[in-house]
């Protein structure tokens, strides 16, 4: 499989390091956050990779040039024109894509030792246009899946606010962990343009498509956008 990292984002929530720097290269116990997940895809075989960049994007491509691209075939998709978001961003790479095979998408600020095998195993098997890592632990919002682990809306649990795709009971809730595995044929069906979310993407193929769950419970997972998330991370990612 082939592999997107999303490291284009603006990493508010790590402010003041991304005053001056791109989250991508925030460190843990002396790594770069984008470092750690190239090492995390090429442990699963993964070697294939590409990474967008808009916030001080010249010192994302200074870094990997200085580490020889970190040992992987590297490619990079410019977003310094603007900040496309999760599914912008991944409709203007999508000729990296062009083989036609599924392929890996996280978000560079989550950092997990998940089973990617495990998780490529079952998309592989059951076929579905998308699957989502997800797990059960707290966070504010949440995927809603049916019994058969497809996807059917979306909550956000401050505020109530729900979005139904597929009117189904019952339903349980997972916390998206930032990674999905994706096949290609999605290309053709995302109608968005410019700036757009992968979630309202899900939402609005999810009552056509089949779109499922791959719960990793259990697993370590950290998101690393904030400062005290950062030092909680290096006591387990060393």
């Amino acid at each position: 499989m082939k592999a997107m990292i999303l490291a284009a984002g603006l990493g508010t929530r790590l402010k003041p390091f991304t005053d001056q720097h791109p989250k991508a290269l925030a460190l843990v116990n002396n790594k770069t956050i984008l470092q750690r997940n190239i090492d995390y895809l090429k442990s699963f075989g993964v070697t294939d990779i590409i990474i967008n960049v808009h916030h001080f994007a010249d010192q994302i491509l200074a870094h990997v040039e200085a580490n020889n691209n970190f040992g992987i075939t590297l490619s990079i998709s410019d977003e310094r024109d603007e900040v496309l978001e999760t599914g912008g961003g991944l409709k203007k790479a999508s000729w990296f894509f062009a083989d036609g095979n599924p392929f890996v998408l996280m978000n560079v600020d989550i950092l997990t030792n998940m089973n990617l095998a495990n998780m490529m195993r079952q998309h592989i098997e059951q076929k579905p246009l998308a699957t989502l890592a997800i797990s059960k632990r707290e966070s504010s919002r949440c995927f809603l899946f049916n019994t058969q682990h497809a996807l059917c809306g979306w909550r956000n649990k401050l505020t109530g606010e729900e979005k139904i795709s597929r009117a189904e009971e019952p339903l349980y809730q997972g916390s998206f962990s930032g990674i999905h595995i994706i096949d290609p044929a999605i290309f053709s069906m995302i109608h968005q343009e410019g700036k757009f979310s992968m979630v309202d993407v899900y939402l609005t193929l999810a009552n056509t498509q089949t779109i499922l769950a791959y719960d990793h419970t259990g697993s370590q997972l950290m998101d690393v956008g904030k400062p005290e998330s950062i030092i909680e991370a290096e006591k387990i990612f060393i």
